[in-house]
């Protein structure tokens, strides 16, 4: 099977119309951040190796044809974690402590959706079948990427969800996961969506690492789109997402350190699509995170490393912190 992106659409994702180019939208905030990447591009250079093919298809600067990219059906070695305590598929220890009754985002629900599931690949048929996603028919989900090494995007999408949900409550907010790794398979792309609708989040944002060829680096966020068609409404959410989006981008690249991506984006960071059912059928505020390439052996090592990990979350909460308290 083919990954195609977070949502998993075949057609390429449309250019950004938004030009408030990160130089202005989070250059501005973190110079030092982009020097220091800009400093580090030049001088380890762009990944030459094997070069797994993209698994994304279209998009601004990717010549490869898209390629299946599914976990091995044993599990795959997690690799190490720098920091020499857990192993970097693991995931900070689920909290059942309540929200903080004085945080700043009491009385806010934040709803993470961990792209894809770890136990996918073993349900062929169930994540096949096609449900609807307002403007038409697409598959329940995928398996996602992985790095070369087999390490699965499903698993880094949960632990970062986990570090962003804890750093989340700590601000006071009611969090909710659209799974935990606590179901055999998905949820389907609509029910992802309507797991935020109904809570009535305040803000929804799903965690993926993207596919792409090698060389292909940095991070994206990509925005809904406007539309108006069948079950899909997104017309009333496109303003306050793009804001969401801004606002994410910018924490991502202040605590990370980490440059927009130099294949999506036109350099912005921001990427706005109509295909995407997860972002099509929300009636609440939501974006999508690309958090790097997993096939690129440099943006890899960031993946696999749970101190970056950790600021990635860091980085995507402050941008909804910034959000929510407007």
């Amino acid at each position: 099977m083919s990954y195609t992106g977070p949502d998993f659409e075949p057609s390429p994702p449309p250019r950004s119309p938004l030009r408030r180019v990160l130089t202005v939208a989070v250059a501005a905030l973190v110079p030092g951040a982009l020097l220091g990447w800009g400093v580090y591009a030049a001088v380890g250079g762009p990944d030459d190796g094997d070069g797994g093919g993209s698994d994304r298809a279209g998009g601004a600067g990717t010549s490869a044809a898209p390629s299946s990219v599914a976990p091995a059906s044993s599990a795959p070695a997690s690799p190490g974690d720098d920091d020499g305590k857990k192993p970097a598929g693991s995931s900070p220890a689920p909290t059942s402590k309540a929200p903080s009754a004085s945080g700043p985002l009491t009385g806010k629900v934040v709803v993470i959706d961990p792209g894809h599931n770890p136990a996918n690949f073993q349900h062929a048929t169930e994540i096949n079948r096609k449900v609807n996603v307002g403007t038409h028919w697409k598959e329940c989900d995928t398996t996602g990427t992985a790095t070369n090494a087999g390490w699965p995007e499903a698993k880094f999408t949960l632990d970062v969800a986990h570090r962003l949900r804890d750093l989340l409550q700590k601000q006071g907010a009611t969090v909710k996961l659209t799974q935990d790794g606590d179901r055999s398979f998905g949820p389907c792309v609509d029910e992802r969506a309507r797991i935020g609708n109904e809570a009535k989040a305040d803000a929804a944002i799903s965690i993926h690492a993207d596919g792409s060829g090698a060389g292909n680096r940095g991070f994206h966020v990509i925005m809904p789109g406007s539309v108006h068609e069948g079950a899909a409404d997104t017309r009333a959410i496109v303003a306050p997402s793009a804001e969401l989006g801004e606002r994410v981008a910018g924490g991502f690249v202040r605590v990370t350190g980490t440059a927009p991506s130099n294949y999506l984006g036109d350099g912005t960071g921001l990427v706005t699509r109509t295909d995407l059912g997860g972002l099509n059928l929300s009636t609440v505020p939501k974006v999508f995170i690309e958090c790097g390439n997993m096939r690129d052996s440099k943006d890899a090592a960031l993946l696999t490393s749970g101190s970056w990990r950790q600021k990635a979350a860091q980085g995507m909460s402050e941008g909804i912190v910034s959000f929510l308290r407007g």
